[in-house]
């Protein structure tokens, strides 16, 4: 280009090459195109900050200009939430059953340690000052103590923990009996015996997209078929719940009412009592994960879909594990009629029983003050961790924590990503950078409507350690020229 350019021809030249550049890629520096262009620097910038103006480059002082994430067609919200089902639903009618999948890498990102001086924004326990563990310990000292202690225990577990159980979950009313409520192995454990009571080998399981990387793993480590059903800031899409039965003839809906992991939503009160007259009126059932109803962060919670249940739709999962320690492997489900009968027969097939002197030392801690006292710290906690994680985000990563709804309870935060962003490739350079994260990508049963990354603040020590971790985030983020707003 001769010399002389005006900032409109460099401008409109620019704008002709920006389709060959990637959401987020940089373009050449202003020295480069002051060079290219024969135009002075004012010049260049000029036309970079009247392609910024339009909303095609992002222009950040010290790091150059980056073409953005959205172009100005993409501005509107379109709703293609139905075709997470759509993609899917075809397969699931004309497919051959499907193979078994055993594969763990999903989970992998929150149970594997983190290498040390790495800040763990991926983990799904509370972190080690935040467990019970002398209360644990004097726990297990006193059920070693008992008489009984190693004898067999009967295969529905303790009485008196199935009791506690049904008083946990049923409430004042005793809508739930002890009856109804067989101890398992922790949730884990509890989520696998659901799905091979409740589903055959090859049969369609219809769960929330995103949902928790473990039941997806789970399904089809027994060969089952998950379908995903888009959720909202208020839980599972009803309406799209409805299609997907009727598109699939799933007899199994996998849901997460409380603390939904890993949107953190709670699903709203006109859509409780819609979802079950769904799956009812589908002759289907719905696994209720309860995971997080101690984790709370203040608030009234509502009841879980269980407790409401008059039909025996619902087979509810409770665990121990979250709130207490991930060793203490403790869960219950708790479900009404014959189901329970397939439930019982499954677990004996594939563990026989929890052992005894794990469930006495878990009635001895909850059976104190120390319990519910232990609960209210660990709330306390958590929401300041929360704040202060929610703090971090919005001082160093705004645009970003724009899009993010602070959680009522849970440990974690779900972080969306700008279109075209490389979740492998952020979350390797993150934790090159020190910080471990989860990607988004493992959370969806299908193709991912967009890319996320799962930031916990559980197994963190402490509010200095998430401000470090977050400002490190926001450093590779900048060098990898993602817009932060910043």
């Amino acid at each position: 280009m001769k010399k002389g350019s005006s900032s409109e021809s460099i401008a409109a030249a620019l704008r002709q090459e920006l389709g060959s550049y990637s959401p987020g890629e940089k373009l050449p520096s202003s020295r480069t195109l002051v060079e290219r262009f024969a135009a002075s620097p004012v010049t260049v910038s000029r036309a970079l900050a009247a392609l910024a103006a339009e909303g095609l480059v992002i222009t950040r002082p010290g790091a150059g200009a980056y073409r953005a994430p959205h172009s100005v067609g993409d501005t509107k919200a379109v709703d293609t939430s139905w075709q997470q089902i759509a993609l899917t639903a075809e397969d699931q009618q004309n497919a051959e059953p499907a193979p078994r999948t055993v594969d763990a890498s999903s989970i992998l990102a929150s149970l594997a340690l983190p290498p040390p001086g790495v800040i763990a924004f991926n983990g799904g326990y509370l972190h080690s000052s935040l467990q019970p563990q002398q209360a644990l310990s004097a726990a297990f000292a006193r059920a070693a103590r008992r008489p009984d202690a190693w004898d067999r225990p009967p295969l529905d577990g303790l009485t008196a923990l199935r009791a506690w159980f049904a008083r946990e979950v049923g409430g004042p009313s005793g809508g739930i009996i002890a009856a109804q409520v067989l101890i398992t192995g922790g949730g884990q454990a509890a989520l696998t015996t659901a799905l091979h009571a409740l589903t055959p080998p090859g049969a369609p399981v219809l769960v929330e997209s995103p949902t928790y990387p473990g039941v997806l793993a789970a399904a089809r480590a027994a060969g089952l078929r998950p379908v995903p059903v888009p959720v909202d800031d208020n839980g599972v899409r009803t309406d799209l719940l409805e299609d997907a039965f009727a598109a699939t003839g799933a007899r199994v809906f996998y849901c997460q009412p409380l603390f939904h992991n890993p949107t953190g939503a709670v699903l709203a009160l006109d859509r409780r009592r819609r979802v079950t007259e769904i799956a009812r009126a589908a002759g289907a059932f719905i696994i209720e994960d309860d995971f997080a109803r101690r984790l709370g962060h203040g608030g009234h919670l509502p009841p879980p879909l269980v407790a409401d249940d008059a039909h025996g739709t619902v087979v509810h999962v409770s665990s121990l594990t979250k709130p207490a320690s991930p060793n203490l492997r403790v869960g219950a489900l708790i479900a009404r009629g014959p189901v329970m009968e397939r439930l019982r027969a499954i677990q004996m097939v594939d563990s026989f029983f929890v052992p005894r002197p794990l469930q006495e030392a878990t009635l001895e801690l909850v059976s104190t003050p120390v319990w519910p006292r232990h609960l209210r710290t660990i709330s306390s906690a958590l929401t300041e961790r929360r704040e202060a994680m929610l703090a971090a985000l919005h001082h160093y990563v705004p645009r970003l924590a724009a899009s993010i709804r602070a959680p009522a309870g849970g440990y974690h935060l779900w972080l969306r990503l700008p279109d075209g962003t490389d979740e492998s490739a952020l979350t390797a350079a993150v934790l090159r950078a020190g910080v471990a994260v989860s990607r988004g990508r493992p959370y969806f049963a299908a193709e991912a409507p967009a890319p996320y990354l799962r930031l916990s603040f559980a197994d963190i020590a402490g509010t200095e350690e998430i401000a470090e971790g977050v400002h490190r985030i926001a450093t590779v983020c900048a060098d990898s020229g993602i817009a932060t707003g910043v």
